[in-house]
C-alpha cells in the first residue's frame, strides 16, 4: 500500500469517527475500509480505544451516558433495564456505576473488561416489550421505557430495594412520564399486578 494511499484510508476512517463517535471495526468494513487501519490510528494518537473493539476520537467529548452505548454495542441483545433506564429517563435520584442490562435466558453471560455490567436474565414478552430507541453518542441503544422499567423496579424489588422500585413510581408519576394504563399492562406482563396495585392505587388517590 503506497503512503499516499495509506493517508486516504486513514482520513476516510478519521472521517467517519468524526460522523459516529463511538467507532467499531465492523464500521469500517461496512464502509469498505481495512480494520488494520484503526491500529495504525491508535498508535499515532489520532484515536483511541475506550473499550475492547470500540474506538473515539481522542478527547471527545461524549455524554454521561456513553457506557450504555458502549454496552449496546458489546451486547447486541441486551437492553438497558433498571437502575439504569431509570438514569435515562431521568425518574428517581439513583446513579449507578454499573450498566444494568436485561439479557435472553438462554445468552451466555458476557465478559466485557468495561463497562461494568450488571445483567437481568428475561424471557419472552418481560424481554421484548417496552424498548424504545434511545441515541446515545451515535448508536442507537434499545432501553425500556418508563413504564415498563417501573414494573421492573417492582418485579425486582429483591435486587434494587423495595423503597427505589416506591420512588420511581412516585417521581415518574409526579413528572407525568408514566401512564395507569401502561403500567398495569406491564405490571401484568413482569406477573407483578399484585404487588403493584396498593401502591397504584395510592398514587392516584
Amino acid at each position: 500500500m503506497t503512503p499516499r494511499l495509506d493517508a486516504t484510508l486513514e482520513d476516510a476512517a478519521l472521517a467517519l469517527a468524526r460522523r459516529q463517535p463511538l467507532l467499531r471495526a465492523r464500521d469500517l468494513a461496512r464502509h469498505g475500509l481495512s480494520t488494520v487501519i484503526l491500529g495504525r490510528l491508535v498508535a499515532a494518537g489520532k484515536l483511541e480505544r475506550i473499550a475492547r473493539g470500540v474506538y473515539s476520537l481522542p478527547g471527545r467529548g461524549l455524554s454521561e451516558h456513553r457506557s450504555l452505548a458502549e454496552a449496546a454495542l458489546r451486547v447486541p441483545k441486551g437492553v438497558v433495564c433498571l437502575l439504569s433506564a431509570l438514569r435515562v429517563h431521568e425518574i428517581g435520584t439513583q446513579a449507578p456505576h454499573e450498566v444494568w442490562m436485561a439479557i435472553p435466558h438462554n445468552s451466555p453471560s458476557p465478559r466485557l473488561d468495561q463497562p461494568a455490567l450488571r445483567v437481568v436474565r428475561m424471557s419472552g414478552a418481560a424481554l421484548t416489550e417496552g424498548i424504545v430507541p434511545v441515541e446515545i453518542d451515535g448508536v442507537s441503544v434499545p432501553v425500556f421505557d418508563p413504564d415498563k422499567t417501573v414494573a421492573d423496579c417492582f418485579k425486582y424489588r429483591n435486587k434494587i430495594g423495595l423503597d427505589v422500585a416506591l420512588e420511581a413510581l412516585h417521581d415518574g408519576w409526579a413528572q407525568g412520564k408514566l401512564s395507569m394504563d401502561a403500567l398495569w399492562r406491564y405490571a401484568t406482563v413482569d406477573r407483578v399486578a399484585g404487588v403493584m396495585r396498593p401502591y397504584l392505587e395510592s398514587v392516584t388517590a
